[in-house]
């Protein structure tokens, strides 16, 4: 029961932190008059239209992030509430499948900030991006291998 209140808790803050991300990129994004990047630290294309369609990417990553944690901490509230409801006989299949789906939605939250991060990289001009996209393969690639084999239970 604590490990589904301390995922919730987790998928609450980081989907509070995508929607501020998001709020302010936005906010700054309208509200600059001039260019909003200085152009000496970016390289490639520096049109107005462009600089646009990044940050509109990284918006987009940002608030798929948070429907994601917010339906992942959706989830897992559904799996403890089938958990702990009195006097009844829950099938355990209805709790595998809330917290197999609030772990789903964690996932693909997580992999949506890592696309964000990658995007924030392209930015600063294709290079960056490139670096950046080939560090997270092999973050990935690491954090996705399991060399240790699953216990069989009966």
């Amino acid at each position: 029961m604590s490990v589904i209140s301390s995922t919730v808790s987790a998928s609450i803050s980081l989907a509070s932190i995508c929607l501020v991300l998001s709020s302010l990129l936005v906010t700054w994004i309208g509200s600059s008059t001039t260019d909003a990047f200085p152009t000496k630290y970016v390289y490639g294309n520096t049109t107005p239209p462009m600089i646009y369609t990044k940050c509109i990417a990284i918006i987009a990553c940002f608030l798929v992030a948070f429907a994601c944690f917010v339906l992942s901490a959706s989830s897992f509230v559904n799996a403890n509430y089938l958990i702990s409801m009195p006097n009844e006989d829950v099938p355990s299949s209805f709790v595998v499948r809330e917290v197999i789906g609030g772990s789903d939605f964690w996932q693909v939250g997580l992999r949506s900030l890592y696309l964000a991060t990658v995007l924030l990289l392209w930015v600063f001009g294709p290079i960056p991006m490139l670096i950046g996209s080939v560090a997270m393969v092999a973050v990935l690639i690491i954090l996705d291998r399991n060399a240790t084999p699953l216990y069989q239970y009966k």
